[in-house]
C-alpha cells in the first residue's frame, strides 16, 4: 500500500498507474497544495519507492500555474518508445476556476517535457454578451476551423468546445468541469476523454465524459459526449477498457463517493447500465485502469476520514477486473497479495470470546475440519487462540434458521473492544463497525460505535457464502463468492482475536484455512505503509 508520510500535511490525491517492463509506475496527486505530480515505482504493485517527482506546476503566468489536477499516461502512438502524459491543469489568472488539458512527454517515463502552449484567451473579457457571440461563432463553425486558432505546433491546452459543453463562467455552476483526461486508443484510432458537463439540463444533473477525437498527432477535435447519463453532478476520473467484446466505462461518483461503470458492446451505442454497476464500495474514489501481464487493474485512493478527502488517504492494493458470466464487471482480491502469506495458524482450537454462558452456546467439531457453531439466546462468539495482526481468513459460512451472524477481529479479548463485520447471508450485506470503549471520555460517551463501510452480493444460496477477510496493516478487504465487498482502511485496532459471532443463530463454517500476512512495509523512509 501507499500513503504519504504521517505528520507531513500531505496527503495521496489521484493515481494513475502504467505496467512496462515488469514495473509498475504509480502518478499520483499530492494534496491539499497539488503543485506537483509524483512518482513512484514497484515491481509487485503493493511495495513501492518514490522517485523524482514528474510533473511540477507552470511559472507565473502559464495557464497552469496554480494547481495539477488528475493526469493519465500512456504510450504515444504516433512514436515508439515515447509516452505522453494527459494532465489537468489551473491557472491563477482564473482563481481555479477554469480547468484546461495539458500533455507532457518522455522518452523512460521518469524524465517529463511539457508540450509547448499557444495559450491565448481568445474568449476575451468574461462579460455576457462576448460569450454569447463566442457560443454562436462555436456553433456555426465546423470543429476545424475552431481549432484553428491554435497553431499548427501545438493545441494546448485543450478547453471546453461551448458547442457541446459548459465553457465559460456565465454558465451553470460559474465553475468549468474539463478534467481528468484519459487517453484511449482503439488500434486506429485515438480519443480524449475527460470530466465534463453538457451546457444544457438541470444545473446538478449535467455531469459527462467529454469527448475529443485525435485527428492527427497530437491535435484533438471535440466530440459530443461520450456518455452523460442525465443524472450526476460530475463524472469524475472516467476509464474505458475493452474486455472480451464489450466496453467498460468506468466513472467516479462524488455524490455517493463509490466507483461505478456502464457497459456497452460497441463505441456508439447506447451506454447501459446493470442492476449493479458499483465496483467498489464507499470511501474508494478515482478509480483507474491498468493492464499487466495477468490483465486489467483497478487503483483508485481511499479517504478515512469523508468529511476530508485531503488529509489521512492512501492507495490500497489494487483490484483485478474480471467479467463474469452475466457480462458483468467485478472486482476481484489481487493475487500479488499471496506472495505475502506466511505461516498457517492452527484452526483446530477455538473458545468463547464470552465466559458463563455455557447453555447458551455450543462449540462442536464434525468431521473433515468443519465447526457448527450455536447460540441460543444473546451475542456470542468463538475465537481462534492466537491473537493477529495481518492475516487471510477464508471459510464457507452456511447458515441454518433465521438468525444473526458475522466476523470480529482485533478484538481484545477482555474488553471485547474491536471490529465486528456483520454478515447477513439472507439479504447479502455486509457491515464492518469499529466498537469499543473511548478511554478519552466518561459516562454515556464511553462507548465508541462507528460505521465504516457497507456493501452488498448477490448469491443464488440465499444462506451461505464463501468469505475471505484480509487485514493488512490498515488495510481491510471482504470477499463474498470471490467479489470484493469491502474495501477500507482504518487504524483504530491493530491486533486481538479473529473469530464468528452468532446472535440467536445456528451456523457450519468449513474449509477454512488462517494465514499470517508479512507486514505491509515502503521501501522509500519518505512515505509509509499503510
Amino acid at each position: 500500500m501507499y500513503s504519504e508520510t504521517d505528520g507531513s500535511r500531505k496527503a495521496i490525491g489521484d493515481v494513475d498507474v502504467l505496467f512496462h517492463d515488469g514495473l509498475y509506475h504509480l502518478f499520483h496527486l499530492v494534496l491539499p497544495n497539488h503543485d506537483f505530480i509524483a512518482h513512484a515505482v514497484s515491481t509487485d504493485a503493493l511495495n513501492w519507492r518514490r522517485v523524482n517527482n514528474a510533473l511540477f506546476i507552470g511559472d507565473p503566468g502559464s495557464w497552469d500555474d496554480l494547481m495539477l489536477w488528475t493526469m493519465h499516461v500512456s504510450p504515444d502512438p504516433h512514436c515508439a518508445g515515447r509516452w505522453r502524459m494527459f494532465y489537468t491543469g489551473l491557472s491563477r489568472r482564473d482563481q481555479g476556476k477554469y480547468q484546461r488539458l495539458g500533455m507532457a512527454v518522455s522518452d523512460d517515463l521518469f524524465h517529463w517535457e511539457k508540450t509547448p502552449v499557444h495559450w491565448v484567451d481568445h474568449r476575451g473579457p468574461r462579460d455576457p454578451q462576448r460569450v454569447k457571440q463566442a457560443l454562436q461563432q462555436s456553433r456555426s463553425t465546423t470543429a476545424s476551423a475552431r481549432h484553428s486558432m491554435f497553431d499548427e505546433a501545438s493545441c494546448f491546452p485543450l478547453e471546453p468546445d461551448p458547442a457541446h459543453y459548459e465553457s465559460s463562467l456565465e454558465e451553470g455552476r460559474h465553475w468549468i468541469s474539463f478534467r481528468d483526461p484519459f487517453y484511449y486508443h482503439d488500434g486506429t484510432h485515438g480519443w480524449l476523454l475527460a470530466a465534463g458537463r453538457v451546457n444544457t439540463g438541470p444545473i446538478v444533473r449535467r455531469g459527462c465524459v467529454a469527448l475529443m477525437e485525435e485527428v492527427r498527432p497530437n491535435h484533438f477535435v471535440s466530440q459530443p459526449p461520450l456518455h452523460h447519463p442525465r443524472l450526476y453532478d460530475d463524472i469524475e476520473v472516467p476509464s474505458l477498457i475493452f474486455v472480451e467484446q464489450d466496453h467498460y466505462l468506468i466513472g467516479s461518483i462524488r455524490e455517493d463517493a463509490k466507483i461505478r461503470y456502464w457497459h456497452t458492446d460497441k463505441i456508439g451505442n447506447r451506454w447501459q447500465s446493470y442492476h449493479d454497476n458499483v465496483l467498489l464500495a464507499q470511501g474508494n474514489y478515482a478509480g483507474r485502469v491498468c493492464r499487466d501481464d495477468k490483465g486489467w487493474l483497478l487503483w483508485n485512493f481511499y479517504s478515512m476520514n469523508l468529511a476530508d478527502r485531503t488529509a489521512d488517504n492512501l492507495m490500497p492494493p489494487p483490484k483485478r477486473l474480471v467479467k463474469n458470466d452475466q457480462g458483468l464487471l467485478r472486482a476481484m482480491t489481487y493475487e500479488g497479495i499471496e506472495n505475502y502469506l506466511r505461516d498457517s495458524v492452527d484452526v483446530r482450537q477455538m473458545r468463547r470470546l464470552i465466559s458463563g454462558e455455557e447453555p447458551q452456546a455450543q462449540l462442536g467439531r464434525v468431521e473433515d475440519g468443519r465447526l457448527d457453531l450455536g447460540c441460543e439466546g444473546a451475542f456470542q462468539a468463538f475465537v481462534f487462540d492466537e491473537p493477529l495482526d495481518h492475516f487471510r481468513f477464508q471459510a464457507k459460512l452456511e447458515m441454518q434458521g433465521l438468525g444473526k451472524c458475522g466476523l470480529v477481529f482485533r478484538v481484545d479479548g477482555e474488553s471485547r473492544d474491536g471490529y465486528y463485520l456483520s454478515l447477513d447471508l439472507h439479504k447479502g450485506i455486509a457491515q464492518l463497525r469499529a466498537w469499543g470503549t473511548d478511554a478519552q471520555r466518561t459516562g454515556e460517551h464511553m462507548m465508541q460505535f462507528r460505521s465504516l463501510q457497507s456493501g452488498f452480493w448477490y448469491s443464488a444460496v440465499r444462506t451461505g457464502a464463501d468469505i475471505q477477510l484480509i487485514a493488512f496493516g490498515s488495510y481491510i478487504e471482504l470477499s463474498v463468492d470471490g467479489r470484493v465487498v469491502l474495501s477500507l482502511a482504518d487504524k483504530t485496532f491493530t491486533s486481538g482475536h479473529l473469530g464468528v459471532y452468532l446472535e440467536t443463530a445456528h451456523l457450519r463454517v468449513s474449509n477454512i484455512q488462517l494465514n499470517r500476512l508479512a507486514s505491509p512495509s515502503q521501501t522509500d523512509e519518505h512515505l509509509t505503509s499503510g
